[in-house]
């Protein structure tokens, strides 16, 4: 399927270690309005009752700024709050069953960290769009296994678009957009920002 939306910019993704609840709407709001293409609401240890009210809102707000909401994960939670698809690792449910439960409009996101064959794999699923990374050191998960720049010398070849992750800052989401990335998915150097309007603007200006 192919997504309504236009599948390239600035991607940013919610950390509950980093946005409070008091902070998460006001500065999604300002990241929004700074250029924000696609916003992932991320938040692995918020209660369900808390998700379901952050993402609700986060869906009225994207849809203000006529961005989508992908949901890190939770299919239930997308198709509960009517998000406009969901990201999922390799460890989660098929791109096949979250397709049967959220409908040939969702966009449909997947991990592929280092590998072309995952991310080639992801395609042949229906994936509208396939992620590689991490490309640098990144705060939110360390552990992560580093990806090469060389996994993006064949990313035209999937007729897909693809979002690099990891580390990714002003200062060197440029190598990797030069590289044919869609989207830069940046968490820390969004969020952690002074002012997150001027940074996602920032972010915007590099496309």
């Amino acid at each position: 399927m192919k997504s309504a939306f236009v599948l390239k910019g600035l991607y940013a993704i919610t950390d509950e270690r980093l946005l409070s609840q008091d902070q998460l709407i006001p500065l999604v709001d300002a990241a929004l309005a700074g250029g924000t293409r696609v916003l992932q609401y991320r938040n692995k240890l918020g209660n369900s009752d808390l998700r379901l009210q952050q993402a609700s809102e986060l869906k009225r707000l994207c849809h203000h700024y006529q961005v989508p909401l992908i949901i890190n994960d939770d299919v239930a939670l997308a198709e509960a709050v009517g998000a406009d698809g969901v990201h999922l690792g390799q460890s989660d449910i098929s791109i096949a069953q979250a397709r049967h439960t959220l409908g040939n409009q969702a966009i449909i996101g997947a991990t592929c960290h280092a590998s072309m064959e995952l991310a080639e794999q992801a395609v042949s699923q229906g994936a509208d769009y396939v992620a590689f990374g991490r490309f640098f050191a990144s705060k939110t998960k360390p552990e992560a296994p580093t990806a090469s720049f060389n996994i993006l010398a064949n990313i035209h070849t999937l007729d897909t678009p693809s979002v690099a992750i990891g580390g990714i800052t002003v200062d060197n989401a440029s190598q990797l957009i030069a590289q044919g990335v869609s989207m830069v998915a940046v968490i820390h150097d969004l969020f952690a920002a002074d002012d997150v309007f001027a940074q996602a603007a920032h972010f915007k200006s590099l496309f």
